[in-house]
């Protein structure tokens, strides 16, 4: 007897993050039963393009906006609930009746996480990722030391306070006694809100995992949407300049209760360059003129942050380690009408470290920061014909064509979808 067809699809991000994962999972999530986020918070952000319609998504899956599939935030998901309400609130302005499901076992960003963030970024100097200063890490490390509050807490006003009132202490001390700074937030204050937040979200709180289960015996088809990309990864990335949770598929599993081995295609999104929000070093980051440019014909800004973002020739090292951490089935090429006009194209293909070509991301800080890009240049294209994505993979420009053969050659793995403008259209799949 045939294994069945598997009805899960993970789309992840294989570079800094901002590789256009909203356009991606927006082009499969119209056609899904739920879509699910499994790790980040809301120092993420998804900007989706719908019939003209700009939707700027930091927390709820992108799926919401189609008011068919089943929206979920995972118990690896950290959740801020007054920025989960606001962008609730955000989603029913745009005329959407929000189908949403909050696991009852994600994390809650409390105030102080928010404040120690920020003293943190100031403590870590040379070391700091570039920080959101959302709570982000705090929350995560209050998670690990067994402090956190999580959502089903936030219904529990007994339980609440008697979490609340040792984390709240901790973090205190940290801020207070470590950094010689200030925690301004009250903790009757703190209570009394989050009480109040609990409430308002009490019907979107579930066991998602169950929810998931169930879905999957019952043949319904599931999305996995990642934030960030794998070079932002606690385990994977150039650590320290990283978020605090992992951005891998791998963490599917231990973000959602839902079982790796029914995952059957994963997708990894590669922008065609590099963008950056963050400090770092960034091997084949381009600077002055040509920089700009590409920043404003691409629109180059975080979502999250407003931040204009670094940007760079496609970085192959780094796209390389994203199909073998991942486990990438296909990659996802977008944003490839930003490079027309371009007489020649450079991708990075290794680093020269000391005289020693590198073609794998090293784990060694110092390694990381004396790498030099070795590049190969490729022929571009002026220009993609009118209504490209009509006409299908075989219109594109003979360059464009010979620039994704080169990136599949590098890495090992097929470009089967191709993003040749903003709109959920503008899509070629091979």
């Amino acid at each position: 007897m045939s294994k069945k067809p598997s009805k899960i699809t993970a789309i992840v991000g294989a570079q800094w993050g901002d590789e256009g994962k909203g356009k991606i999972t927006d082009f499969f999530a119209g056609e899904s039963d739920y879509v699910v986020r499994f790790h980040g918070g809301n120092n993420a952000g998804h900007t989706v393009i719908v019939d003209g319609n700009t939707f700027k998504l930091h927390l709820i899956p992108s799926g919401i906006i189609y008011g068919g599939p089943m929206s979920i935030i995972g118990n690896g998901v950290v959740v801020d609930p007054k920025a989960l309400l606001d962008e609730i609130e955000y989603i029913k302005e745009k005329g959407i009746d929000p189908r949403l499901m909050v696991s009852d076992r994600a994390h809650v960003i409390m105030p102080y996480h928010i404040e120690l963030d920020g003293a943190l970024s100031n403590h870590q100097g040379n070391l700091a990722a570039g920080s959101t200063r959302r709570g982000i890490a705090p929350v995560y490390a209050d998670k690990m030391f067994r402090n956190g509050i999580r959502m089903i807490d936030l219904l529990e006003p007994d339980v609440l306070m008697e979490k609340l009132t040792k984390g709240y202490d901790f973090t205190r001390g940290i801020i207070e006694r470590a950094l010689s700074q200030t925690l301004e937030a009250s903790l009757e204050e703190i209570f009394e809100s989050y009480c109040k937040y609990g409430e308002k979200l009490r019907p979107y709180i579930s066991d998602t995992s169950v929810e998931l289960y169930n879905a999957l015996k019952n043949d319904r088809s599931i999305l996995f949407e990642g934030a960030q990309g794998i070079s932002l990864d606690v385990d994977h990335g150039i650590y320290p300049y990283t978020t605090s949770s992992n951005t891998a598929a791998g963490h599917i599993s231990t973000g959602t209760g839902v079982s790796f081995r029914d995952i059957g295609r994963i997708i990894g999104v590669v922008k065609a360059y590099l963008s950056r929000v963050g400090e770092s070093p960034l091997p084949s980051e381009m600077h002055g003129d040509e920089a700009e440019s590409l920043r404003e014909k691409g629109g180059e800004y975080g979502t999250t942050t407003g931040r204009p973002r670094r940007v760079g020739w496609l970085d192959l090292i780094q796209v390389r380690q994203a199909v073998r951490v991942n486990g990438l089935t296909e990659i996802a090429l977008t944003k490839l009408d930003v490079l027309n006009g371009f007489e020649t194209i450079r991708v990075c293909v290794a680093y020269d470290i000391d005289g020693n070509q590198v073609t794998e991301m090293p784990a060694s800080l110092t390694q990381y920061r004396n790498a030099k890009p070795v590049y190969t240049s490729l022929p571009g294209w002026q220009s993609l014909p009118d209504e490209i994505w009509n006409k299908g993979f075989d219109a594109l420009p003979t360059t464009l064509k010979e620039y994704i053969a080169f990136i599949e050659e590098q890495v090992d793995c097929p470009v089967k979808i191709v993003s040749v403008g903003p709109q959920r259209h503008e899509t070629i799949i091979r």
